[in-house]
């Protein structure tokens, strides 16, 4: 597909049919994560990956709770579909040793004056490019994919139903898989217009008088 329309096409799936994604497919999307850009060249990022059905359920009942998902609400049911899920998550501590090394030669990592050095959590930025990769490799593949955040309440008990180790965070999650029509649950797009490039984009100065 063509870089243009894979852009065109991209949107936040919510509802999937039954049909197992090819781990030929789920290995590409995985590679093109990889190729992402990181500070440093840290790739201070791991993603966990979730195939088999029990391991799904067992995403979403650490997520979500059982009494959610016996009583599920229309964005709820709609995502559960999805066959693959995959958990992006970042490591600062990966990045504050790396800017310790002799080629970046910043302090002891362990220190909180350390990680004040970064403008902001380039742990976290790089691994939501590497999300993007997904989400657009997807498209390229004929699939559907979301992104979505994991409430934080969920953290301690996502970390500890998959062996996430603690120096990883969740950003969020991705759902994976052949999209259906997204009827009734289209999500924030479906409310509001995309904002044009002449409204958002600033040439030179923000605004106001040079």
């Amino acid at each position: 597909m063509e870089f243009q329309e894979v852009v065109r096409r991209r949107r936040m799936v919510r509802r999937y049919d039954d049909r197992p994604v090819d781990p030929a497919v789920v290995a590409r999307l995985l590679d093109n994560a990889t190729r992402a850009p990181s500070a440093g060249f840290t790739q201070g990022w791991g993603f966990l990956v979730l195939e088999e059905p029990a391991d799904v359920r067992r995403y979403w009942e650490a997520t979500a709770g059982p009494e959610r998902l016996a009583a599920p609400d229309r964005w709820l049911a709609g995502m559960t579909t999805a066959p693959v899920v995959i958990v992006p998550c970042s490591s600062k501590a990966a990045y504050l040793g790396r800017y310790a090394e002799p080629d970046k030669g910043w302090a002891d990592p362990a220190t909180q004056e350390e990680e004040s050095r970064w403008a902001v959590p380039y742990w976290h930025m790089d691994t939501a490019m590497a999300a993007l990769l997904v989400l657009q490799t997807a498209v390229d593949e004929g699939l559907g994919a979301c992104f979505f955040g994991v409430p934080p309440a969920a953290y301690p008990g996502l970390k500890e139903a998959f062996g996430i180790p603690p120096q990883f965070d969740p950003i969020g999650a991705i759902t994976v898989g052949h999209r259906l029509p997204d009827t009734g649950n289209q999500g924030s797009p479906a409310r509001r217009s995309r904002r044009p490039a002449d409204e958002v984009v600033h040439r030179g100065r923000w605004q106001g008088e040079r």
